[in-house]
């Protein structure tokens, strides 16, 4: 056997690992050998002695530099670099142990030093106690003496003797229990650094591998302190009771009081550092000092403890984290510009009941919501709006807002991409019918495309009311358009400032026909009646001969739900209408400015509604080919279309040359679109409009001659009834329809007078608001809003009456029957705006031609 094996296994032997030896280097060497020295290895002819050994890892380190001489004899075959990690993993593990080694005995060492001193402090005191009862010897011979000159009692001597062995009894006690106090005190150290070094040294070879048993115990109670609400408490509380048992021992081995008055002692250090002042004596003093700092770490502690949880609690309550307490209140998930119409309508409609509550909850800062609404400028009339931060696909953030007790949930599109607004919503929805309580109220979900609103409400079911709010604006859009003045109508209709839907059952009225139905509330005006023998369907405008059965409700138009109710039918002559008129279809030629996302549906509806051989034109920078390619992505196919034919124009709406290539003075009825590349901001889409409109009224101007603009003027007659033709404003054909995001652009629009405007967001937030009161008022507004059914429509006053024919209004309701119409309401030729469920229907007044009623019609 050679050297480099024997010396290899008697380190193996007798070494700990931790100790890398010479041997350790020699055997690497006699492994690499060619690598280090070009001797060969020993053998017979090479005698131990002739290699000197050598003296450190040092100089083996040094021999590793030094270049020797090539030998003749041929070198072995390299060695393998698969194995050359090797060698650098054993220098590092043996660096590391010795590193971890010299630190562990350094503390060791301290920490003997330290149970010397207090051995040597617990000696002396053993020696005083030795020196205190010699002494006592010592009086006692005098004692002794004493008595033989004086006489003195034999017992007192005798019981001074029997005291000797108690007292060294309590001396004992006491320094056992300082040595015992102070003993607790240091095992917790030797122990965490014991961990800590055998940790170290165990896992060092492969610390990417395993975790060490430190950074486990670590782990552990980092997870305990996180998961358990009360252990940050429970740890204090046991550091406080272990201050306080240590420092009573400490206090009970420097002082002669009993064990229970040095706890209290002890408990007082803790609570009170000032305390130890009164404390006599090195010892008592050193040990009552060292309590009272440790009181003051507690104190600081604790103090710490309850900032943090009144910080925390404070910081859930400014962050919107605490639970609504609330039932029967209106959740409205998300945030958007349509939010402050939304509110205020929820405001009116809570007003008859003295206010109520609104909950909104959205993914921004609860300080950042409530600046926003309170910057609002419209009264609350006592409604309470209550915000908090969380996600509404997030259940647990829903149950913080009681959303089971909630009696309409409201989930706003978010601004953006519609995909990605939809798809939100969707997801809403999801988390809306995963809640485990059921819920009490419906869903009103506002999305952002018609394509969409087949899969929310297959996700929602019978829970879901949907409004597409594009195409409801694209809808309304058009019937202003074909209908000047009907934008304010929907306003008043749809907004709870004035007059709204509701649906009552009255039992009073079953068994009466429709006809008389109609003039049977003087507050408010029959429009369907909801028939229960059909599953709860609701007819708008139904046959005079309709008879109201057991369980069917009325539709109305009135101004509140507790402001109208039926009374005594009065008598009211019908009579006949002045001639049996027939409202003309003319083919039309209509302008869209700009590309809207569901333009296809916009398209196939006014395909149904306009008049063979009229015209859509559609100027916008989308190139004619990608226009078509979208059309027929939608769901459109061109060819088909049977009264309306396409004329593409492509250029930019807010430069004027573009615009002055088209004949905007020969066109019906202008939309100016909110340009689908500019959707996403308000304010963007809202200037682009209004320069447009101001450029197109601009060259309508120039156009037109002189005296048709002076007589617009001055409120010159039109040929549809001088409220219509005043709508007109630039030209006696041309009506121009904007779409407005931001309500901010509504009083622009509304002073200058140039445009019968539509305000998106606002007449999306007032269907938003009233399908939340009542659900069932959204069949009725799809069908108001679909391409059957019935409809609203201004009626020049020629066709019920005669010029100068007085009149009441429940008079030409009956008159307007005959033509299978409902008249809602009427405009008189000087007013500004219309009259919706007029208070005074049996008072007699003279009309003039020039008026306009508003009706509920069958779309013709």
């Amino acid at each position: 056997m050679s050297l480099d094996s024997e010396t290899s296994t008697a380190a193996t032997s007798g070494r700990d690992w931790f100790f890398p030896s010479p041997s350790f280097f020699r055997s690497s060497s006699s492994q690499y050998g060619r690598r280090f020295y070009s001797n060969p290895k020993p053998t017979s002819s090479h005698p131990i002695s002739n290699r000197p050994p050598p003296a450190s890892a040092s100089a083996i380190r040094h021999r590793r530099r030094v270049k020797f001489t090539r030998n003749p004899t041929p070198a072995p075959a390299p060695t393998p670099t698969h194995e050359l990690p090797q060698i650098s993993d054993a220098k590092n593990a043996s660096k590391n142990n010795l590193s971890f080694l010299s630190q562990f005995r350094c503390q060791l060492a301290l920490l003997t030093l330290i149970i010397a001193a207090l051995l040597l402090l617990l000696l002396r005191n053993i020696h005083l106690h030795s020196q205190v009862k010699m002494l006592q010897g010592e009086i006692l011979n005098l004692n002794l003496r004493l008595r033989a000159f004086h006489e003195l009692d034999s017992m007192n001597i005798t019981s001074s003797t029997a005291q000797d062995d108690p007292f060294w009894t309590e001396n004992l006690r006491r320094n056992l229990s300082l040595f015992f106090s102070f003993t607790l005190l240091f095992i917790p150290l030797i122990i965490f650094k014991y961990i800590d070094f055998v940790s170290k040294s165990r896992f060092s070879d492969n610390i990417s591998e395993q975790v060490s048993l430190n950074k486990q115990i670590a782990y552990r109670v980092d997870v305990f302190l996180s998961v358990h609400p009360y252990a940050k408490p429970l740890v204090l509380l046991v550091a406080t009771l272990l201050l306080i048992f240590l420092g009573g021992l400490a206090l009970f081995g420097v002082t002669t009081e009993d064990l229970a008055h040095c706890l209290w002692l002890s408990w007082t250090y803790v609570a009170d550092s000032g305390n130890h002042a009164s404390s006599e004596g090195s010892g008592p003093r050193l040990v009552a000092v060292s309590i009272s700092f440790g009181g003051m770490l507690i104190f600081a502690m604790m103090l710490g403890l309850v900032s943090d949880a009144i910080s925390e609690k404070f910081d859930s309550l400014r962050k919107g984290k605490s639970e609504v307490v609330e039932q029967n209140h209106t959740l409205i998930l998300g945030w958007s510009d349509k939010l402050g119409s939304l509110l205020n309508q929820l405001a009116i409609a809570n007003e008859s009941l003295g206010g109520g509550t609104v909950v909104v909850m959205a993914e921004r800062d609860k300080e950042e919501m409530e600046l926003d609404i309170a910057k609002m400028e419209f009264d609350f009339k006592g409604t309470s709006v209550i915000c908090r931060s969380g996600s509404p696909v997030i259940l647990a953030d829903l149950k913080k807002v009681s959303v089971s007790k909630a009696r309409a949930i409201i989930v706003l599109a978010e601004d953006g991409n519609a995909d990605q607004s939809d798809a939100r919503a969707l997801r809403t929805v999801l988390s809306l019918t995963g809640v485990k309580e059921r819920l009490r109220g419906h869903i009103v979900v506002e999305l952002s495309d018609l394509d969409n609103e087949v899969l929310v409400k297959l996700v929602g079911g019978d829970l879901v009311e949907t409004v597409v709010a594009h195409d409801v604006i694209g809808r309304l859009m058009i019937q202003c358009a074909r209908q000047p003045g009907l934008a304010q109508i929907w306003e008043d209709i749809l907004g709870f400032e004035n007059c709204e839907f509701y649906i009552k059952r009255w039992p009073q009225l079953d068994g009466m026909q429709f006809e008389d139905v109609l003039i049977s509330f003087p507050a408010a005006i029959p429009c369907g009646i909801k028939v229960a023998t059909y599953g709860g369907k609701i007819i708008l405008n139904p046959d005079d001969s309709y008879v109201l059965q057991e369980g069917d409700e009325v539709l109305v138009i009135a101004e509140d739900d507790d402001t109208y109710a039926p009374a005594s039918l009065p008598t009211v002559w019908k009579g006949s209408l002045p001639k049996d008129f027939v409202y003309p279809k003319s083919p039309e030629r209509i302008l869209f400015c700009g590309w809207r996302r569901d333009m296809e549906d916009m398209i196939m509806v006014l395909d149904a509604s306009l008049a063979p051989g009229s015209e859509l034109w559609m100027f916008n920078d989308v190139p004619e080919k990608e226009r078509e390619k979208k059309l027929t992505e939608g769901g459109l196919d061109i060819n088909r279309l049977e009264n309306i034919s396409l004329v593409n124009r492509e250029g930019n709406a807010v430069i004027r040359r573009h615009l002055e290539s088209l004949p905007l003075e020969s066109f019906d009825s202008i939309l100016i679109l909110a340009d689908e590349s500019v959707e996403d901001s308000a304010v963007q889409a809202d200037s682009r409009s209004l320069a447009t409109l101001l450029l197109i009224r601009d060259i309508q101007a120039r156009r037109l001659p002189y005296e048709a603009m002076a007589n617009q003027a001055h409120g010159g007659s039109f040929s549809k009834g001088s409220w219509i033709g005043e709508m007109k404003q630039a030209s006696d054909k041309s009506v121009i329809i904007s779409e407005i995001l931001d309500p901010r652009t509504k009083n622009l629009l509304y002073m200058s007078k140039i445009s019968d405007y539509v305000l998106s967001n606002e007449l999306v937030s007032m269907a938003l608001a009233m399908v939340a009161e009542d659900r069932q008022i959204n069949d009725v507004l799809e069908e108001l809003f679909a391409e059957e059914g019935n409809e609203m429509h201004i009626r020049q006053a020629d066709l019920y009456l005669c010029e100068g024919e007085e009149l009441s209004f429940y008079e030409i309701m009956l008159r307007a029957r005959q033509r299978r119409e409902i008249v809602i309401g009427y405009r008189l030729v000087n007013a500004e705006r219309a009259v919706i469920n007029p208070p005074a229907k049996t008072e007699r007044r003279k009309w003039s031609l020039k008026d306009v009623f508003v009706v509920i019609t069958e779309k013709g």
